[in-house]
């Protein structure tokens, strides 16, 4: 078989760590099969390099295309250029991390099989963009199941809101994320750096990640046991948000004051985090809370606990089938005062975190997707 697989994203965070963590496993599958190959589209130089330095097995069998037109762009999907179409059409399948489909006016598009990713549809259960931008993103999405032969999403939580909000009659099969560089993970953990006062929340600053909860939940357990940390002596938790101030939007003027002066509550954000040290401040703070209002899957509890720190997270439906059989400590979502409790209850927590199952990992996510993919195309003409 060969297989295209649009690169485009990648080095980015979200989509950009999906393509990458299973790139070495899809790649290594496909080209260690005798007739085995596979198309990389849009792959960055850098991470080109990256890859051939893992020595990964049949990587010489990989063929690269370097080109720039962007995702989701008027280009990529009225102009789309030919002579990337037509190596794309000499392959037996194509795969896209995300929803988004090349192609070109007047039935110039792709031929082949298309294998895309849909992760959720948090813009439609929960409109973020406006009018506008909620249409645009659904007509995506409803492209993307016409187009594709299969669709790949992330919980069994997205395929039913799929499936619901988009009628989606294609098949949907359920790959879950993984721990982005899992090796790094557990090098931190066996490192066994020591706890600092912080409490971390890790992700982007969107509405749908419960932030006002959790700074009206920060305020409230800090401010309870002040007194008590006056007379031992000991200092105040502090929250560190990983992400930009500048970047946190709301119109809860309330919460807008705690944010305009929000070191002298004990609130940090700390801007842009490389991964390297993102795993070392996750290691090293108390607990990691994450206490999102809608998710499709959610990967920086699985990455707390592997680094070796406890998760309080909310009760929603994608969380509580992810982490049913994970030692993570659930709050009502959007309910301060539970969040408060259940982040002191856990931040004076001594006991160690229980041994758990590995269940979920990136590889097997890239043998799901390309046993899928070898079932919709064996005996297929192009």
């Amino acid at each position: 078989m060969r297989l295209a697989i649009d690169c485009r994203m990648s080095g980015k965070s979200g989509i950009g760590a999906y393509l990458d963590n299973m790139l070495p496993t899809l790649i290594e599958e496909v080209c260690r099969e005798q007739n085995g190959s596979v198309l990389l589209l849009g792959l960055p130089q850098k991470k080109f390099d990256a890859l051939a330095a893992r020595k990964i097995a049949g990587f010489e069998k990989c063929e690269t295309l370097f080109y720039k037109t962007k995702v989701f762009s008027v280009a990529e999907t009225f102009f789309f250029p030919r002579v990337i179409l037509k190596k794309i059409n000499s392959c037996d399948a194509y795969f896209s991390p995300y929803c988004n489909i090349p192609a070109r006016i007047f039935g110039g598009g792709i031929k082949i099989p298309v294998f895309s990713t849909i992760h959720d549809i948090v813009f439609l259960d929960i409109p973020l963009a406006g009018m506008l931008g909620t249409f645009l993103r659904k007509m995506f999405y409803i492209r993307a199941i016409k187009h594709s032969k299969e669709i790949f999403t992330v919980s069994n939580f997205s395929k039913g809101r799929i499936q619901e909000k988009l009628r989606c009659k294609k098949p949907i099969t359920v790959v879950y994320n993984g721990v982005p560089d899992l090796e790094a993970a557990e090098k931190v953990r066996a490192k066994k750096i020591e706890k600092t006062d912080a409490i971390i929340f890790v992700g982007n600053i969107k509405a749908h990640k419960g932030l006002g909860t959790l700074i009206e939940a920060f305020s409230k357990f800090r401010e309870e046991i002040s007194q008590e940390a006056a007379s031992d002596g000991k200092p105040l938790p502090r929250l560190l948000i990983v992400g930009s101030k500048e970047n946190f939007r709301t119109k809860d003027a309330a919460l807008e004051k705690a944010i305009s002066n929000c070191e002298e509550k004990g609130i940090v954000f700390t801007g842009f985090v490389p991964d390297d040290e993102l795993m070392v401040l996750i290691a090293s703070a108390r607990i990691l809370v994450q206490p999102s209002l809608y998710e499709g899957f959610g990967i920086p509890p699985l990455q707390a606990l592997h680094c070796g720190t406890k998760a309080v997270i909310s009760d929603i439906a994608a969380f509580k089938e992810v982490y049913a059989t994970m030692p993570v400590t659930f709050f009502r979502a959007g309910n301060a005062d539970d969040l408060a409790r259940k982040m002191r209850e856990t931040y004076f927590d001594e006991s160690s975190l229980p041994k758990f199952e590995q269940i979920y990992s990136y590889e097997k996510s890239a043998e799901t997707i390309l046993r899928a993919i070898k079932e919709k195309t064996e005996g297929v003409e192009k």
